[in-house]
């Protein structure tokens, strides 16, 4: 089955796959070139994805992080929003298929965007995603926010001193950016906006622990970062353990081993993912079908114009191209879909006017610094060579991430969602569901028993 075009009109035909950073700023810089988009992505939404673990502490509603695509881009007459996961792209036949609800679509392109971003990895340990899910997606920063607050609410029912301990433990696998602001803001939300809310318990007594495999903290900032957001987190009270491997996780805790060899145990019911990513699943379909490598993490290594070995109008941008020198961050996608649709804009008008298109230059990255919030009131941040911490660093934080936000009223919800937080002890968004905090497990159980229905009918005919 085949889409409607976005027109009437037989232009150049640019398929975009993915929502993101990516993907959205694509569409939105070819908004006056002559080709007609059609954007493809699994949900309906444009995630803010730096902002998740503020969903998931209860700063911040999930609306002002995720704003409809399809109301972004309702002004964009050259666009049109498709829901539905790709599942496969065809090379040779110029045609990308997604699904939505159990039927598949084939859309042609004359140009395709690959922008469909990364997913957790848990190191070949996917079964370690039922008990610490991972913060890519809005249904994960719900269920962790059902599943914090949930472990306070148990603790409070319960008699037993020894489940008390479990239940007030959170252990944050992963030292990176979003393992620190993870970290930092359930330490914070146990000692201040719960502090005196319980009768049984008390919040403050929380133990939440932050580990990783590797030797340091914040490791792609350097030492010296690295060390503060180290000290003011274990000044906070949060644990931090380094040159912690982690090697199972189940329901009641966590197994750990120790550069020394010793496997030691924690027991924690609240475990939050952040240790690793996984590029999507479509690079290794490009490779399978081209000359085109991808890594261990599955990005594609692209051409220095951003395009794959053997294929000009197929490009890759953020989180799923392997680019030297470009981390996995926002602005590493936002720029290559500005240097993307420049190319597309400029050989659209060579096609327009019967000329022959400017020869790509290849793609420049502009490091623009990374930051890192470690808690209220406090940041550490990297521009250049300069590197600075406290106050400062964290008002730059807060600017940079509201200037990037999409919609006027997105970044005054936000404005003022932190405002309540930053300015008192209160969070506005610390309402949770059962439905979020056991989805996960109820869906499983779910494909389960649609399983063995398919399995017993099979067997009846």
């Amino acid at each position: 089955m085949s889409h409607p075009g976005a027109t009437a009109s037989d232009r150049h035909k640019v398929v975009i796959i993915g929502s993101g950073f990516g993907g959205l700023n694509a569409a939105q810089k070819l908004k006056h070139t002559d080709v007609d988009i059609k954007l493809i992505a699994r949900t309906t939404h444009h995630l803010f994805q730096p902002l998740l673990y503020q969903v998931a502490t209860g700063i911040i509603s999930e609306g002002e992080i995720a704003p409809p695509t399809r109301l972004i881009l309702r002004k964009q007459e050259n666009a049109q929003v498709l829901l539905g996961d790709v599942t496969h792209v065809d090379l040779e036949n110029k045609t990308v298929t997604s699904e939505l609800l159990g039927h598949d679509y084939k859309t042609p392109y004359d140009t395709l965007i690959l922008a469909a971003g990364a997913g957790q990895s848990y190191f070949g340990n996917d079964h370690f995603a039922e008990f610490a899910p991972g913060m890519k997606s809005i249904d994960d920063a719900l269920e962790l926010r059902g599943r914090i607050l949930g472990a306070f609410e148990q603790a409070e029912r319960s008699s037993d001193p020894v489940r008390r301990a479990k239940l007030l433990t959170f252990v944050v696998v992963g030292a990176g950016p979003t393992g620190v602001e993870m970290a930092g803001q359930i330490q914070e939300l146990a000692d201040q906006t719960l502090k005196g809310s319980f009768r049984h318990i008390d919040p403050t007594e929380a133990h939440v622990i932050l580990l990783d495999a590797a030797p340091a903290v914040l490791p792609p900032m350097g030492k010296k970062l690295g060390l503060k957001a180290q000290e003011r987190l274990e000044k906070m009270g949060v644990e931090v353990q380094l040159n912690a491997m982690v090697t199972d996780v189940d329901r009641n805790g966590i197994t750990v081993k120790d550069p020394d060899g010793t496997i030691r145990r924690i027991e924690a019911a609240c475990k939050v993912w952040s240790a690793g990513v996984q590029a999507s699943p479509l690079g290794r379909d490009l490779a399978a079908q081209s000359d085109t490598e991808i890594d261990r993490a599955g990005r594609v290594k692209v051409n220095p114009d951003l395009s794959i070995p053997g294929h000009p109008d197929v490009f890759v941008i953020g989180d799923m191209a392997f680019v030297d020198g470009v981390p996995g961050m926002a602005q590493g996608a936002i720029q290559g879909a500005k240097y993307v649709s420049k190319i597309i804009d400029n050989e659209a008008k060579a096609r327009q006017h019967g000329t022959i298109p400017k020869p790509r230059e290849p793609f420049k990255y502009f490091d623009k610094g990374s930051m890192a919030t470690v808690s209220k009131y406090n940041a550490v941040a990297q521009v250049g060579k300069l590197e600075f911490g406290g106050f400062i660093a964290w008002l730059a934080w807060l600017g940079l991430h509201l200037i990037y936000l999409v919609g006027f009223k997105t970044k005054v919800a936000t404005l003022m969602s932190w405002a309540v937080t930053f300015l008192s002890r209160q969070r506005g968004q610390l309402t949770i569901t059962e439905q979020q905090a056991y989805a996960r497990t109820r869906i499983e159980q779910l494909e389960d028993i649609a399983a063995s229905v398919r399995e017993t009918e099979k067997a009846a005919s």
